[in-house]
Order: C-alpha cells, then structure tokens, then sequence
C-alpha cells in the first residue's frame, strides 16, 4: 500500500512538472508578442516581487515586531498596534444590535401577554357571572374552555 501512494505522488509530481513547463512555454511565447512598455513594466514588477521574496525568507519573523502591508499609493497599514476607537466601535456593535433586538421581542411579548390577559378580563367584566361562580372550582376550566380568541 504505501509502494502505491508514492508511485501515486511521483505521477502527480511528474503531472504537475509537465503542466509547468507547458505553462511556461506559452507565458514566454505571448511574453515576446507583448509591446515593450508592457514587457518593462512586467519586468520592473518580476524584480520587485522577487526583491519582496528574498527579504521575507531572510527577515526573521518576529511575532512581537509590528510589519508595514503598503495598501495603496503612499498609503501603509500598520500591523500590530492596538485598533482604534471605530474599530472597537464597529466591533461591538453587532453585540449591541443583537442586545436590543432581544429586548424589543421580550417586551413584544410581554406586551402580546398583557393583552391576552386584558381580553379575558374584560369578557368576565362584560359578561354576567353570579358572585358564586368566581369561587367555583371549575370555573379556571369554564375559563379556559370559553375564552375568546
């Protein structure tokens, strides 16, 4: 079993091998179609990410030090600081939302139990009942049967 799962990786290996080497034979051959102040530009672009990569694998990576991500022209964003009050803001917010939504449906329905109780009151109010039914024992299940809807 295991002399078939690497033979397995050695074909995708091999695979993968080919595709890249197909895959840059067509970059190159579209690469000699293109007007030459693409082609600078690209290869400005080659030797800066190169650059990018040679300093990332030297540069130790130091989890405590903050790192600068350049987010658009002139613009940086620095890693690692403390997040400023809007950021607080719009991280708890959904917190708050979520807080007052659950409040305004228990009042709803505080509200819907208040009402249902207030149309019982007022059909035992309108409604003539002699003094002794109210100390019926029945009457909770009279209630319950003939409550309006």
């Amino acid at each position: 079993m295991n002399s078939t799962t690497t033979h397995s990786s050695a074909d995708a290996a091999s695979i993968e091998a080919r595709f890249g080497l197909r895959i840059g034979a067509l970059l190159n051959e579209q690469a000699q179609r293109t007007p030459h102040d693409v082609s600078e530009r690209l290869r400005v672009a080659r030797e800066q990410a190169v650059a990018r990569a040679r300093a990332a694998r030297m540069a130790p990576a130091a989890a405590s030090a903050p790192s600068e991500v350049v987010v658009g022209k002139g613009r940086s964003a620095l890693l690692g600081r403390q997040p400023g009050w809007l950021f607080r803001f719009a991280s708890v917010m959904p917190l708050v939302v979520l807080i007052a939504g659950l409040i305004a449906i228990d009042e709803w329905h505080d509200r819907q139990q208040i009402e249902a109780a207030a149309d019982v009151d007022t059909a035992l109010l309108a409604d003539e009942l002699p003094p002794d039914a109210y100390s019926d024992a029945g009457f909770v299940e009279f209630l319950k049967q003939d409550a309006p809807q």
